[in-house]
């Protein structure tokens, strides 16, 4: 994978085969993209986690954030051409939350190019209904009263709760990132012709099956529903939701390109071969 600023991958996955499926992951609202690196080790040897990191966070927090959520989109997407612009392996886009909707957007650009293999959403509601109003109204808000408003979605430790010294610290980059969407404006566009597959909680108190129903105008096949147990965040206790899913993908994907590549002369063509998909 071409080094960028955009991506960061698991020490331990050094050695990993460069041809294997790249699992581009988008965070949550003010999510560290490190997290999803912690989910390596399950997803080997079939998929190497690239975990985005936009300009403004983490290692990049000097660099200008985006203006917006079609800006933070248009700079992702050409970031992953880059990254596979030899088209030599497959690849798949995972979001959770706002990562979601980042990664719908990139999924949009990105839609064609040879080698996405798919779009995974996580926790999150169809395009069309972005931004909710619960996401507006806490986007309007300041100090503990959008501490309490962004709790209801689950994901802040107690001690982010009760502490206003930590708030101050750990919140703005989520605050701007709930502005970021709750400015965003939803325009319809041609339906995805890759896979689409939505990943929520069973008690997901945001997102619920008539927030999913949508999805369906944004694909050009119909999406593949998937539930685990649990809330907003379920896979914080349950990380095998997620990897075991993306797996199971990226090991389709991946024979999926073999069986579309060129026939070396003498070889045996795919058609000439029972192979069977698990």
């Amino acid at each position: 994978m071409v080094a960028s600023p955009w991506f960061l991958t698991s020490e331990t996955a050094a050695g990993h085969d460069l041809d294997a499926v790249r699992v581009y992951c988008f965070p949550h609202a003010g999510g560290n993209p490190r997290t999803f690196l912690g989910w390596q080790p399950a997803l080997e040897p079939d998929a190497l986690i690239a975990a985005v990191c936009p300009p403004g966070r983490g290692h990049r927090f000097r660099e200008p954030a985006p203006a917006s959520l079609g800006a933070l989109a248009d700079g992702a997407a050409a970031a992953i051409a880059l990254a596979d612009a030899a088209g030599r392996r497959p690849f798949l886009l995972f979001g959770h939350s706002f990562g979601a909707a980042l990664a719908f957007e990139v999924a949009r650009r990105l839609d064609g190019v040879r080698g996405f293999a798919g779009l995974v959403a996580s926790g999150c509601a169809a395009p069309s209904l972005l931004p909710t109003p619960r996401v507006v109204e806490a986007a309007r808000l300041e100090g503990r009263a959008f501490t309490e408003a962004v709790g209801f979605f689950g994901g802040l430790p107690p001690e982010v709760m009760h502490d206003e010294a930590v708030q101050e610290l750990l919140l703005p980059p989520l605050r701007a990132d709930f502005r970021m969407v709750a400015a965003h404006r939803y325009r319809p566009g041609p339906p995805l012709t890759v896979p689409v597959t939505l990943l929520n909680g069973t008690d997901d108190p945001h997102v619920g099956p008539a927030a999913l129903d949508p999805w369906t105008r944004e694909c050009a096949a119909r999406p593949a529903r998937h539930w685990a147990v649990g809330g907003h965040f379920y896979f914080e206790d349950r990380p095998d939701a997620a990897t075991s899913l993306l797996r199971s993908l990226a090991r389709a994907a991946a024979a999926a390109a073999e069986l579309t590549k060129p026939v070396a002369s003498g070889s045996i063509a795919p058609g000439d071969e029972y192979v069977e998909l698990i």
